[in-house]
């Protein structure tokens, strides 16, 4: 049962925005509803979407995600106008709209999608306060990235010794 549960986590996330927590420090994260069309769901149930160049922008007051790639599927209606990046807005209650514009406008933070995933039936897009990093922050954050590999490879090394000794024991 685990496992299957597992599995459907997985194929809920639709698109992960990696190159986000190399660029920047993720402050706050929240959860946004994103205002898509019919041929834009079903390329996303294809898993045709990439968050990778999008960026999330403050226009009058709302949000609008720009820059994402849904590619539109072979299929699609021909009298629809597939545009594969158009400007999507992002739904969120009031507080956090204005929450968001403050931090944006006086602390000098970039707000930065970082994954697209599933809930329920709809689609949702969580985006982050964040602020750039330097080069050396992110130096900084890749040395400690392979520090953390090299700790959990001594320790399969050192369970792999004890099994071998274990096994030479007997």
């Amino acid at each position: 049962m685990g496992s299957n549960k597992k599995e459907s986590i997985k194929s809920a996330v639709i698109a992960v925005n990696k190159r986000a927590s190399h660029d920047y420090f993720l402050e706050q994260h929240f959860e946004a509803g994103i205002s898509l069309q019919g041929w834009e769901v079903k390329a996303l149930r294809a898993g045709r979407g990439s968050i990778v160049d999008g960026y999330v922008t403050i226009k009058k007051g709302e949000i609008f995600l720009i820059g994402a790639n849904i590619t539109p599927l072979d299929q699609a209606c021909t009298h629809v106008i597939c545009d594969p990046t158009r400007t999507r807005k992002l739904l969120l209650n009031r507080r956090e709209i204005d929450k968001l514009i403050g931090s944006v406008e006086r602390a000098g933070y970039t707000i930065v999608p970082l994954k697209l995933y599933w809930k329920k039936s709809f689609v949702k897009v969580e985006i982050a306060l964040a602020k750039g990093k330097q080069d050396h922050d992110k130096r900084d954050s890749i040395k400690e990235r392979d520090d953390k590999r090299d700790s959990i490879k001594e320790r399969e090394w050192k369970r792999d010794q004890a099994r071998v000794m274990k096994k030479n024991i007997r």
